[in-house]
């Protein structure tokens, strides 16, 4: 069984999340969400309500669950059994961001691949950060984040 996590803090989950995940679905038999909790980090919405959100937005999908987990992202693949990680870059500097940690995870667990998928360029300026700034500062982000999440938002 082909497993494949796609980590991140979705804080919140953008629509470049979501055609990422879309475009990701039908090459493994399972993807998990894995909504990394990192105590260190300024969160703008709780793992509950980030979890939550994930819920709704993929209820329909038979091949997408979603967990939380702590610690670092290799030991959260072993625990599922995941052999791929999937990974998704806007720009160059994502890219060597995403290259260095695939390189060092790979030395850590050489059984896992990272799988880079390439963002649309309708997508490439949608950041979880910038729609977090909108979000503190009361605009419509309703643009960006996916329609289920709204509600939630």
């Amino acid at each position: 069984m082909k497993i494949a996590l796609f980590p991140g803090s979705f804080d919140p989950i953008t629509i470049a999340h979501v055609n990422i995940l879309q475009r990701a679905t039908p090459l493994f038999d399972k993807i998990v969400i894995g909504i990394g909790l990192n105590s260190s980090k300024q969160n703008f919405l709780t793992a509950e309500q980030r979890l939550q959100i994930l819920e709704t937005v993929f209820q329909g999908y038979q091949n997408i669950e979603i967990q939380t987990y702590e610690g670092l992202t290799v030991d959260f693949c072993r625990k599922i059994n995941a052999t791929y990680m999937v990974r998704g870059i806007r720009s160059a500097s994502d890219f060597e961001y995403e290259r260095a940690i695939a390189q060092i995870n790979q030395t850590m667990m050489p059984e896992v691949e990272t799988i880079l998928l390439l963002s649309k360029p309708e997508y490439s300026a949608i950041s979880s950060t910038i729609v977090r700034d909108i979000l503190r500062n009361h605009g419509d982000v309703s643009p960006f984040v996916p329609k289920e999440a709204l509600g939630f938002l």
